[in-house]
């Protein structure tokens, strides 16, 4: 599993790369954005080196990162991961700490909210996770945790979800629960 370094972006100008590459990446699928212009989502980057660092982890795990929609009251800029499958840097990951904890043989290396946690992102919400997909066809090989109500965390499980058969399915599993296909898709807003 491929971790994002915390010392990959210096504030100095090395952002440059990833700025071209998610420009390429915004003009490619210009679908997923419509309305939005790159030179003001650029300048917003360039105006928070926080956020690029989490972009950057985001695209070092196989995120693809992408521009998906721009809230008009706080002006932030949100993105999403738009990998095809879930990111591959991302991947057998049980869901929180208290399921790493709770696993006494074969544990895995981290959990999907400590990694977003570390890379300063959030899990996709079950809404975000429909928005993603009104946008292609995303996880049909893989499945992604979801952002999971506490109400429902505190009984032991957790949210995932795909895409088969043409539909997306939300399911829960038990949060300690890990898979070689599922990982996290993130969101930022900056």
């Amino acid at each position: 599993m491929t971790k994002p370094s915390k010392s990959a972006m210096s504030p100095g100008g090395q952002h440059d790369g990833l700025l071209r590459t998610l420009e390429a990446r915004f003009e490619k699928h210009m679908h997923r954005h419509r309305g939005i212009a790159w030179a003001e989502v650029r300048a917003r980057l360039e105006a928070n080196i926080g956020k690029l660092r989490s972009l950057d982890a985001m695209e070092l795990t196989g995120g693809e990162p992408d521009v998906v929609g721009h809230d008009m009251k706080t002006g932030q800029y949100v993105f999403f991961d738009c990998s095809a499958e879930t990111p591959d840097g991302r991947r057998s990951l049980c869901y929180d700490r208290e399921a790493l904890d709770s696993r006494k043989d074969h544990p895995p290396e981290s959990s999907a909210m400590e990694m977003a946690v570390e890379m300063g992102i959030e899990l996709l919400t079950e809404e975000q996770y429909f928005d993603l997909q009104k946008l292609g066809d995303f996880d049909t090989k893989t499945s992604s945790w979801l952002k999971t109500p506490p109400e429902f965390r505190r009984l032991g499980g957790a949210l995932f979800a795909d895409r088969r058969y043409g539909r997306v399915f939300v399911y829960q599993n038990s949060a300690p629960c890990y898979y070689r296909v599922r990982g996290f898709r993130g969101a930022l807003e900056v």
